[in-house]
């Protein structure tokens, strides 16, 4: 794992109801069902195609203990030995925010960015 910051994305809500578009980026990040993660990289065109979905999911900079803890429980290994794209997680323990899935994090709800405390949500997703 370098020194370059990593973002985690996480899919909070099923794709119904969204455009084509939106669900073109999902697909482009590897958000196919709801409580997939996927770690990306932090840059310019990453963070655009979070923006573009943000009312789907929530994202933010991932650490490097939560990263590796993330890939020993959930990363499967494909037919090339490489540890697969997309993790699928459990619903977190103790549930979402207090206003849910339909709120921005700033808001008091679930989505949108959510800096450094996506570990704290990964962790009870694990």
């Amino acid at each position: 794992m370098s020194d370059a910051k990593r973002l985690a994305a996480i899919l909070l809500r099923g794709r119904i109801g969204f455009s084509q578009q939106a669900k073109r980026t999902l697909d482009q990040l590897g958000l196919e069902r709801k409580h997939t993660c996927v770690i990306l990289n932090d840059d310019p065109a990453t963070k655009g195609m979070l923006q573009k979905v943000k009312d789907a999911i929530t994202w933010g900079v991932i650490d490097a203990e939560t990263e590796k803890e993330l890939l020993d429980k959930r990363g499967v290994k494909g037919a090339d030995g490489n540890v697969k794209k997309h993790l699928h997680l459990n619903p977190p323990k103790g549930g979402f925010e207090r206003k849910g899935i339909k709120q921005a994090f700033r808001n008091g709800g679930a989505l949108g960015d959510r800096g450094e405390k996506i570990n704290e949500l990964i962790k009870k997703m694990l």
